[in-house]
Protein backbone atom coordinates (compact mmCIF):
# COMPACT_ATOMS: atom_id res chain seq x y z
CA UNK A 1 0.00 0.00 0.00
CA UNK A 2 1.35 3.44 -0.92
CA UNK A 3 1.27 6.39 1.40
CA UNK A 4 0.55 9.86 0.11
CA UNK A 5 2.84 12.48 1.55
CA UNK A 6 1.12 15.18 3.55
CA UNK A 7 0.96 18.62 2.00
CA UNK A 8 3.64 20.97 3.30
CA UNK A 9 2.47 23.23 6.09
CA UNK A 10 4.68 26.18 5.21
CA UNK A 11 4.86 27.81 1.77
CA UNK A 12 8.45 27.71 0.50
CA UNK A 13 10.13 31.11 0.44
CA UNK A 14 6.91 32.86 1.57
CA UNK A 15 8.74 35.07 4.08
CA UNK A 16 11.19 36.19 1.39
CA UNK A 17 8.39 36.91 -1.09
CA UNK A 18 6.37 38.89 1.44
CA UNK A 19 9.52 40.80 2.39
CA UNK A 20 10.07 41.93 -1.19
CA UNK A 21 6.38 42.80 -1.57
CA UNK A 22 6.56 44.87 1.61
CA UNK A 23 9.04 47.07 -0.29
CA UNK A 24 6.38 47.54 -2.97
CA UNK A 25 3.79 48.59 -0.39
CA UNK A 26 6.27 50.99 1.20
CA UNK A 27 6.49 52.70 -2.18
CA UNK A 28 2.70 52.63 -2.48
CA UNK A 29 2.31 54.21 0.95
CA UNK A 30 4.79 56.94 0.07
CA UNK A 31 2.75 57.76 -3.04
CA UNK A 32 -0.47 57.90 -1.04
CA UNK A 33 0.86 60.04 1.81
CA UNK A 34 3.60 62.14 0.25
CA UNK A 35 1.60 64.61 -1.81
CA UNK A 36 -1.27 65.45 0.55
CA UNK A 37 0.58 67.96 2.78
CA UNK A 38 2.06 69.82 -0.21
CA UNK A 39 -0.93 70.17 -2.54
CA UNK A 40 -1.04 73.94 -1.97
CA UNK A 41 2.68 74.18 -2.75
CA UNK A 42 2.15 72.13 -5.92
CA UNK A 43 -0.64 74.51 -6.92
CA UNK A 44 1.69 77.49 -6.43
CA UNK A 45 4.43 75.71 -8.38
CA UNK A 46 2.08 75.12 -11.33
CA UNK A 47 0.41 78.53 -11.10
CA UNK A 48 -3.07 77.10 -10.48
CA UNK A 49 -5.67 77.58 -7.78
CA UNK A 50 -6.23 75.10 -4.97
CA UNK A 51 -9.60 74.23 -6.52
CA UNK A 52 -7.86 73.02 -9.68
CA UNK A 53 -6.09 70.35 -7.64
CA UNK A 54 -9.40 68.47 -7.55
CA UNK A 55 -8.83 67.61 -11.21
CA UNK A 56 -5.87 65.45 -10.15
CA UNK A 57 -8.11 63.27 -7.98
CA UNK A 58 -10.76 62.99 -10.68
CA UNK A 59 -8.26 62.02 -13.40
CA UNK A 60 -6.53 59.40 -11.27
CA UNK A 61 -9.80 57.84 -10.11
CA UNK A 62 -10.93 57.45 -13.71
CA UNK A 63 -7.66 55.88 -14.84
CA UNK A 64 -7.57 53.64 -11.75
CA UNK A 65 -11.08 52.35 -12.33
CA UNK A 66 -10.33 51.64 -15.99
CA UNK A 67 -6.92 50.01 -15.65
CA UNK A 68 -7.58 47.63 -12.76
CA UNK A 69 -9.80 45.11 -14.62
CA UNK A 70 -7.46 45.05 -17.62
CA UNK A 71 -4.27 44.67 -15.58
CA UNK A 72 -5.88 42.07 -13.31
CA UNK A 73 -6.88 40.00 -16.35
CA UNK A 74 -3.40 40.36 -17.79
CA UNK A 75 -2.06 39.10 -14.47
CA UNK A 76 -4.09 35.90 -14.75
CA UNK A 77 -2.86 35.47 -18.36
CA UNK A 78 0.77 36.58 -18.27
CA UNK A 79 1.62 36.01 -14.62
CA UNK A 80 0.95 38.37 -11.73
CA UNK A 81 4.64 39.23 -11.24
CA UNK A 82 5.00 40.35 -14.87
CA UNK A 83 1.98 42.64 -14.70
CA UNK A 84 3.17 43.97 -11.34
CA UNK A 85 6.37 44.95 -13.13
CA UNK A 86 4.38 46.56 -15.96
CA UNK A 87 2.17 48.60 -13.61
CA UNK A 88 5.24 49.66 -11.59
CA UNK A 89 6.97 50.86 -14.76
CA UNK A 90 3.88 52.87 -15.71
CA UNK A 91 3.67 54.33 -12.20
CA UNK A 92 7.36 55.25 -12.29
CA UNK A 93 6.84 57.01 -15.64
CA UNK A 94 3.97 59.02 -14.21
CA UNK A 95 5.99 59.89 -11.10
CA UNK A 96 8.95 61.15 -13.13
CA UNK A 97 6.59 63.24 -15.29
CA UNK A 98 5.35 64.94 -12.11
CA UNK A 99 8.88 65.87 -11.11
CA UNK A 100 9.60 67.68 -14.38
CA UNK A 101 6.10 68.75 -15.50
CA UNK A 102 6.24 72.29 -16.88
CA UNK A 103 2.49 72.90 -16.83
CA UNK A 104 -0.83 71.91 -15.28
CA UNK A 105 -1.75 69.75 -18.28
CA UNK A 106 1.49 67.77 -18.19
CA UNK A 107 1.19 67.32 -14.42
CA UNK A 108 -2.40 66.13 -14.84
CA UNK A 109 -1.28 63.52 -17.38
CA UNK A 110 1.48 62.32 -15.08
CA UNK A 111 -0.88 62.16 -12.11
CA UNK A 112 -3.40 60.13 -14.11
CA UNK A 113 -0.72 57.67 -15.33
CA UNK A 114 0.54 57.28 -11.77
CA UNK A 115 -2.86 55.80 -10.89
CA UNK A 116 -1.66 52.42 -12.19
CA UNK A 117 -0.32 51.72 -8.69
CA UNK A 118 -3.82 50.88 -7.44
CA UNK A 119 -3.48 47.37 -8.86
CA UNK A 120 -0.34 46.61 -6.82
CA UNK A 121 -2.00 45.20 -3.69
CA UNK A 122 -4.47 42.95 -5.57
CA UNK A 123 -1.63 41.57 -7.70
CA UNK A 124 0.50 41.01 -4.60
CA UNK A 125 -2.32 39.13 -2.89
CA UNK A 126 -2.74 37.02 -6.04
CA UNK A 127 1.01 36.27 -6.04
CA UNK A 128 0.88 35.14 -2.41
CA UNK A 129 -2.30 33.14 -2.95
CA UNK A 130 -0.64 31.32 -5.86
CA UNK A 131 2.60 30.67 -3.95
CA UNK A 132 0.77 29.20 -0.94
CA UNK A 133 -1.14 26.58 -2.94
CA UNK A 134 -0.60 23.11 -1.52
CA UNK A 135 0.27 24.28 1.98
CA UNK A 136 -3.07 23.28 3.46
CA UNK A 137 -3.33 26.82 4.84
CA UNK A 138 -3.67 28.88 1.69
CA UNK A 139 -6.43 31.24 2.84
CA UNK A 140 -4.88 31.68 6.29
CA UNK A 141 -1.40 32.46 4.95
CA UNK A 142 -2.85 34.81 2.35
CA UNK A 143 -4.77 36.76 5.02
CA UNK A 144 -1.72 37.00 7.27
CA UNK A 145 0.50 38.14 4.43
CA UNK A 146 -2.06 40.71 3.27
CA UNK A 147 -2.23 42.08 6.81
CA UNK A 148 1.55 42.56 6.83
CA UNK A 149 1.46 44.28 3.44
CA UNK A 150 -1.32 46.67 4.44
CA UNK A 151 0.39 47.42 7.73
CA UNK A 152 3.55 48.37 5.83
CA UNK A 153 1.45 50.47 3.44
CA UNK A 154 -0.19 52.48 6.21
CA UNK A 155 3.07 53.07 8.06
CA UNK A 156 4.62 54.30 4.80
CA UNK A 157 1.73 56.75 4.37
CA UNK A 158 2.81 58.43 7.61
CA UNK A 159 6.46 58.39 6.57
CA UNK A 160 5.59 59.93 3.21
CA UNK A 161 3.47 62.70 4.73
CA UNK A 162 6.09 63.60 7.35
CA UNK A 163 8.90 63.57 4.78
CA UNK A 164 7.27 65.92 2.29
CA UNK A 165 6.13 68.27 5.04
CA UNK A 166 9.65 68.44 6.45
CA UNK A 167 11.38 69.00 3.10
CA UNK A 168 8.99 71.36 1.33
CA UNK A 169 10.61 74.52 2.70
CA UNK A 170 14.20 73.39 2.27
CA UNK A 171 14.41 72.07 -1.29
CA UNK A 172 13.16 72.80 -4.78
CA UNK A 173 9.84 71.42 -5.99
CA UNK A 174 11.60 69.38 -8.69
CA UNK A 175 13.79 67.61 -6.13
CA UNK A 176 10.84 67.20 -3.77
CA UNK A 177 8.68 65.57 -6.44
CA UNK A 178 11.55 63.40 -7.68
CA UNK A 179 11.82 61.49 -4.39
CA UNK A 180 8.62 59.41 -4.89
CA UNK A 181 9.79 58.67 -8.45
CA UNK A 182 13.08 57.34 -7.06
CA UNK A 183 11.16 55.15 -4.58
CA UNK A 184 8.98 53.65 -7.33
CA UNK A 185 12.00 53.06 -9.58
CA UNK A 186 13.75 51.18 -6.77
CA UNK A 187 10.51 49.24 -6.28
CA UNK A 188 10.70 48.10 -9.92
CA UNK A 189 14.22 46.75 -9.38
CA UNK A 190 13.11 44.95 -6.19
CA UNK A 191 10.29 43.18 -8.03
CA UNK A 192 12.55 42.27 -10.97
CA UNK A 193 15.15 40.55 -8.81
CA UNK A 194 13.08 39.49 -5.81
CA UNK A 195 9.95 37.83 -7.22
CA UNK A 196 10.29 34.83 -9.48
CA UNK A 197 8.28 34.62 -12.65
CA UNK A 198 5.39 32.13 -12.47
CA UNK A 199 3.32 31.79 -15.66
CA UNK A 200 -0.35 32.71 -15.58
CA UNK A 201 -2.91 29.94 -15.34
CA UNK A 202 -5.74 31.51 -17.32
CA UNK A 203 -6.32 30.75 -20.99
CA UNK A 204 -7.65 32.81 -23.86
CA UNK A 205 -6.89 36.43 -24.66
CA UNK A 206 -7.97 39.93 -23.80
CA UNK A 207 -11.66 40.70 -24.07
CA UNK A 208 -11.33 43.96 -25.97
CA UNK A 209 -15.08 44.20 -26.53
CA UNK A 210 -15.67 44.02 -22.80
CA UNK A 211 -12.83 46.46 -22.14
CA UNK A 212 -14.29 48.95 -24.61
CA UNK A 213 -17.76 48.67 -23.09
CA UNK A 214 -16.58 48.93 -19.46
CA UNK A 215 -14.42 51.89 -20.47
CA UNK A 216 -17.56 53.48 -21.86
CA UNK A 217 -19.56 52.68 -18.72
CA UNK A 218 -16.97 54.03 -16.30
CA UNK A 219 -15.85 56.90 -18.50
CA UNK A 220 -19.36 58.24 -19.12
CA UNK A 221 -20.45 57.63 -15.52
CA UNK A 222 -17.37 59.32 -14.07
CA UNK A 223 -17.76 62.25 -16.47
CA UNK A 224 -21.34 62.67 -15.29
CA UNK A 225 -20.24 62.64 -11.66
CA UNK A 226 -17.55 65.22 -12.36
CA UNK A 227 -20.15 67.44 -14.03
CA UNK A 228 -22.32 67.08 -10.92
CA UNK A 229 -19.38 68.23 -8.82
CA UNK A 230 -18.72 71.20 -11.11
CA UNK A 231 -22.26 72.30 -12.03
CA UNK A 232 -24.36 70.94 -9.17
CA UNK A 233 -27.25 68.47 -9.01
CA UNK A 234 -29.50 70.59 -11.24
CA UNK A 235 -27.32 69.99 -14.31
CA UNK A 236 -29.33 68.17 -16.99
CA UNK A 237 -26.12 67.17 -18.79
CA UNK A 238 -24.81 65.48 -15.64
CA UNK A 239 -27.88 63.31 -15.21
CA UNK A 240 -28.00 62.44 -18.92
CA UNK A 241 -24.40 61.27 -18.69
CA UNK A 242 -25.06 59.24 -15.54
CA UNK A 243 -28.12 57.67 -17.12
CA UNK A 244 -26.18 56.84 -20.29
CA UNK A 245 -23.40 55.25 -18.24
CA UNK A 246 -25.84 53.05 -16.33
CA UNK A 247 -27.66 52.13 -19.55
CA UNK A 248 -24.39 50.92 -21.06
CA UNK A 249 -24.25 48.26 -18.34
CA UNK A 250 -26.96 46.28 -20.16
CA UNK A 251 -25.02 45.61 -23.39
CA UNK A 252 -21.86 45.14 -21.34
CA UNK A 253 -23.36 42.36 -19.19
CA UNK A 254 -24.87 40.69 -22.25
CA UNK A 255 -21.57 40.80 -24.11
CA UNK A 256 -19.57 39.44 -21.15
CA UNK A 257 -21.90 36.48 -20.73
CA UNK A 258 -21.43 35.49 -24.38
CA UNK A 259 -17.63 35.43 -24.15
CA UNK A 260 -15.77 32.34 -22.95
CA UNK A 261 -12.99 34.36 -21.25
CA UNK A 262 -14.53 37.74 -20.35
CA UNK A 263 -12.61 40.70 -18.98
CA UNK A 264 -15.08 40.91 -16.11
CA UNK A 265 -16.61 37.59 -15.22
CA UNK A 266 -20.09 38.80 -14.32
CA UNK A 267 -21.24 35.26 -13.56
CA UNK A 268 -18.42 34.85 -11.02
CA UNK A 269 -19.19 38.29 -9.59
CA UNK A 270 -22.80 37.19 -9.09
CA UNK A 271 -21.94 34.09 -7.04
CA UNK A 272 -22.94 34.05 -3.39
CA UNK A 273 -19.32 33.86 -2.26
CA UNK A 274 -18.17 36.78 -4.42
CA UNK A 275 -20.85 39.48 -4.75
CA UNK A 276 -20.99 40.37 -1.02
CA UNK A 277 -17.23 40.90 -1.00
CA UNK A 278 -17.32 43.12 -4.09
CA UNK A 279 -20.34 45.05 -2.78
CA UNK A 280 -18.52 45.54 0.53
CA UNK A 281 -15.51 46.94 -1.35
CA UNK A 282 -17.81 49.38 -3.19
CA UNK A 283 -19.51 50.53 0.03
CA UNK A 284 -16.21 50.68 1.90
CA UNK A 285 -14.75 52.92 -0.80
CA UNK A 286 -17.38 55.53 0.03
CA UNK A 287 -15.74 56.21 3.38
CA UNK A 288 -12.08 55.30 2.89
CA UNK A 289 -11.77 57.29 -0.37
CA UNK A 290 -14.69 59.70 -0.29
CA UNK A 291 -14.76 61.08 3.26
CA UNK A 292 -11.17 62.15 3.89
CA UNK A 293 -11.36 65.62 2.32
CA UNK A 294 -14.61 66.51 4.19
CA UNK A 295 -13.02 65.37 7.45
CA UNK A 296 -9.99 67.55 6.78
CA UNK A 297 -12.03 70.64 5.89
CA UNK A 298 -14.25 70.14 8.95
CA UNK A 299 -11.21 70.01 11.21
CA UNK A 300 -9.78 73.22 9.68
CA UNK A 301 -13.07 75.16 9.93
CA UNK A 302 -13.07 77.93 12.54
CA UNK A 303 -16.02 77.44 14.93
CA UNK A 304 -16.11 81.17 15.69
CA UNK A 305 -16.88 81.85 12.03
CA UNK A 306 -19.00 78.88 10.92
CA UNK A 307 -20.49 77.78 14.23
CA UNK A 308 -18.89 74.34 13.97
CA UNK A 309 -15.50 72.79 13.34
CA UNK A 310 -12.37 72.21 15.37
CA UNK A 311 -10.44 75.31 14.36
CA UNK A 312 -7.38 73.13 13.93
CA UNK A 313 -4.15 74.15 12.29
CA UNK A 314 -2.29 72.08 9.73
CA UNK A 315 -0.19 70.43 12.44
CA UNK A 316 -3.25 69.00 14.17
CA UNK A 317 -4.75 67.84 10.89
CA UNK A 318 -1.50 65.93 10.34
CA UNK A 319 -1.91 64.45 13.82
CA UNK A 320 -5.49 63.45 13.02
CA UNK A 321 -4.35 61.80 9.78
CA UNK A 322 -1.52 60.12 11.67
CA UNK A 323 -3.85 58.65 14.29
CA UNK A 324 -6.16 57.41 11.55
CA UNK A 325 -3.33 55.79 9.59
CA UNK A 326 -1.87 54.19 12.73
CA UNK A 327 -5.30 52.77 13.53
CA UNK A 328 -5.46 51.42 9.96
CA UNK A 329 -2.17 49.65 10.55
CA UNK A 330 -3.44 48.26 13.87
CA UNK A 331 -6.55 46.93 12.14
CA UNK A 332 -4.47 45.31 9.41
CA UNK A 333 -1.89 43.77 11.76
CA UNK A 334 -4.55 42.36 14.13
CA UNK A 335 -6.63 40.86 11.32
CA UNK A 336 -5.06 37.38 11.63
CA UNK A 337 -5.90 37.34 15.36
CA UNK A 338 -9.48 38.51 14.91
CA UNK A 339 -10.00 36.05 12.03
CA UNK A 340 -8.74 33.22 14.23
CA UNK A 341 -10.98 34.25 17.12
CA UNK A 342 -14.11 35.07 15.12
CA UNK A 343 -13.59 33.26 11.77
CA UNK A 344 -12.68 35.22 8.66
CA UNK A 345 -16.29 36.00 7.70
CA UNK A 346 -17.20 37.30 11.14
CA UNK A 347 -13.99 39.35 11.26
CA UNK A 348 -15.09 41.08 8.04
CA UNK A 349 -18.52 41.76 9.49
CA UNK A 350 -17.03 43.08 12.74
CA UNK A 351 -14.67 45.35 10.80
CA UNK A 352 -17.58 46.81 8.81
CA UNK A 353 -19.48 47.44 12.04
CA UNK A 354 -16.47 49.26 13.49
CA UNK A 355 -16.38 51.55 10.45
CA UNK A 356 -20.11 52.18 10.86
CA UNK A 357 -19.65 52.95 14.56
CA UNK A 358 -16.69 55.27 13.98
CA UNK A 359 -18.58 57.46 11.51
CA UNK A 360 -21.80 57.30 13.52
CA UNK A 361 -19.89 58.69 16.52
CA UNK A 362 -19.15 61.82 14.48
CA UNK A 363 -22.85 62.73 14.44
CA UNK A 364 -23.23 63.42 18.20
CA UNK A 365 -19.53 63.83 19.07
CA UNK A 366 -17.72 66.38 16.89
CA UNK A 367 -17.01 69.34 19.15
CA UNK A 368 -13.53 68.55 20.50
CA UNK A 369 -10.25 67.23 19.19
CA UNK A 370 -10.41 64.29 21.59
CA UNK A 371 -13.76 63.23 20.14
CA UNK A 372 -12.34 63.53 16.61
CA UNK A 373 -9.34 61.35 17.48
CA UNK A 374 -11.53 58.67 19.07
CA UNK A 375 -13.95 58.63 16.15
CA UNK A 376 -11.20 58.28 13.57
CA UNK A 377 -9.42 55.66 15.65
CA UNK A 378 -12.50 53.44 15.79
CA UNK A 379 -13.23 53.82 12.08
CA UNK A 380 -9.56 53.34 11.24
CA UNK A 381 -9.22 49.98 12.97
CA UNK A 382 -12.16 48.60 11.03
CA UNK A 383 -10.95 50.18 7.78
CA UNK A 384 -7.45 48.75 8.11
CA UNK A 385 -8.82 45.25 8.57
CA UNK A 386 -11.07 45.63 5.52
CA UNK A 387 -8.24 46.92 3.33
CA UNK A 388 -6.26 43.79 4.19
CA UNK A 389 -9.14 41.31 4.23
CA UNK A 390 -11.12 42.13 1.11
CA UNK A 391 -8.55 41.14 -1.56
CA UNK A 392 -7.72 37.96 0.37
CA UNK A 393 -11.41 37.13 0.78
CA UNK A 394 -12.03 37.64 -2.94
CA UNK A 395 -9.08 35.41 -3.82
CA UNK A 396 -10.24 32.65 -1.45
CA UNK A 397 -13.69 32.67 -3.05
CA UNK A 398 -12.44 32.62 -6.66
CA UNK A 399 -11.22 29.82 -8.97
CA UNK A 400 -7.45 29.42 -9.19
CA UNK A 401 -7.26 30.98 -12.66
CA UNK A 402 -9.32 34.05 -11.68
CA UNK A 403 -7.65 35.17 -8.45
CA UNK A 404 -6.02 38.19 -10.10
CA UNK A 405 -9.38 39.25 -11.50
CA UNK A 406 -11.20 38.78 -8.17
CA UNK A 407 -8.64 40.67 -6.10
CA UNK A 408 -8.33 43.41 -8.70
CA UNK A 409 -12.08 43.96 -8.76
CA UNK A 410 -12.08 44.75 -5.04
CA UNK A 411 -9.92 47.79 -5.83
CA UNK A 412 -11.96 48.68 -8.91
CA UNK A 413 -15.27 48.59 -7.06
CA UNK A 414 -13.73 50.47 -4.12
CA UNK A 415 -12.53 53.19 -6.47
CA UNK A 416 -15.94 53.56 -8.11
CA UNK A 417 -17.57 53.72 -4.67
CA UNK A 418 -15.16 56.45 -3.62
CA UNK A 419 -15.79 58.46 -6.77
CA UNK A 420 -19.55 58.29 -6.35
CA UNK A 421 -19.32 59.20 -2.66
CA UNK A 422 -17.00 62.10 -3.45
CA UNK A 423 -19.64 63.57 -5.75
CA UNK A 424 -22.43 62.99 -3.24
CA UNK A 425 -20.42 64.65 -0.49
CA UNK A 426 -19.47 67.59 -2.69
CA UNK A 427 -23.16 68.16 -3.37
CA UNK A 428 -24.07 67.83 0.32
CA UNK A 429 -21.44 70.34 1.37
CA UNK A 430 -21.69 72.82 -1.50
CA UNK A 431 -25.36 72.98 -2.48
CA UNK A 432 -26.54 73.93 1.00
CA UNK A 433 -23.74 76.30 1.87
CA UNK A 434 -24.42 79.81 3.15
CA UNK A 435 -23.83 82.50 0.54
CA UNK A 436 -24.12 85.60 2.74
CA UNK A 437 -23.26 86.73 6.24
CA UNK A 438 -20.44 85.62 8.53
CA UNK A 439 -20.72 81.99 7.42
CA UNK A 440 -20.19 82.75 3.72
CA UNK A 441 -18.32 80.01 1.95
CA UNK A 442 -19.02 77.41 4.63
CA UNK A 443 -21.41 74.50 4.32
CA UNK A 444 -23.73 74.17 7.30
CA UNK A 445 -23.17 71.45 9.85
CA UNK A 446 -26.02 69.48 8.24
CA UNK A 447 -23.80 68.89 5.21
CA UNK A 448 -21.13 67.21 7.32
CA UNK A 449 -23.75 65.24 9.23
CA UNK A 450 -24.90 63.92 5.86
CA UNK A 451 -21.35 62.80 5.01
CA UNK A 452 -20.94 60.89 8.26
CA UNK A 453 -24.40 59.36 8.04
CA UNK A 454 -23.80 58.12 4.49
CA UNK A 455 -20.46 56.56 5.52
CA UNK A 456 -22.03 54.87 8.54
CA UNK A 457 -25.04 53.52 6.64
CA UNK A 458 -22.79 52.28 3.82
CA UNK A 459 -20.69 50.33 6.33
CA UNK A 460 -23.83 48.87 7.93
CA UNK A 461 -25.06 47.74 4.52
CA UNK A 462 -21.67 46.13 3.92
CA UNK A 463 -21.98 44.17 7.17
CA UNK A 464 -25.44 42.98 6.12
CA UNK A 465 -24.13 41.96 2.70
CA UNK A 466 -21.36 39.91 4.28
CA UNK A 467 -23.92 37.92 6.25
CA UNK A 468 -24.87 36.37 2.90
CA UNK A 469 -21.38 34.92 2.40
CA UNK A 470 -21.31 31.14 2.95
CA UNK A 471 -19.56 30.31 6.21
CA UNK A 472 -17.03 28.08 4.46
CA UNK A 473 -16.03 30.56 1.72
CA UNK A 474 -12.86 31.88 3.35
CA UNK A 475 -11.90 28.80 5.32
CA UNK A 476 -8.83 26.67 4.80
CA UNK A 477 -9.55 23.11 3.78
Amino acid sequence: MTTTAAAPRVAPHLVRIVGFLVCVELASGILQGYYTPIFSDIADHLGITDADVNWFEAAQLIVSALCVPLLARLGDLWGHRNVLLLSTAITALGSWILAFAPSFTTFLIGWAIQGAYVVWLPLEVAIIHRRTAGTGRQALLTRRSAAVLVGALELAVIIGALTSGALVESTSMTVLLALPAVAVTICFVVIWFGIEDVPGRATGGIDWVGFTLITGVLGVLMTGLIVVRLDGPSSLLAWLLIGAGLALLVPFVRAERRIAEPLIDVDLMATRAQWPVQLTAFLFGMSVLGAQIPLSTFARTDPDVAGYGLGADAAFVSTLIGVYVVSLAVGAFTLPLTARLLTARRALIASSLLVALGYALWIPFHDTTTQALVNMGVAGIGSGALVAALPAAAAAAAPADRTGFATGMTNATKTVGGAIASSIFAIALASTGSLVGPEAGHAPLAGYLTVWAVCSVAALLAALALVAVPKSSFSDH
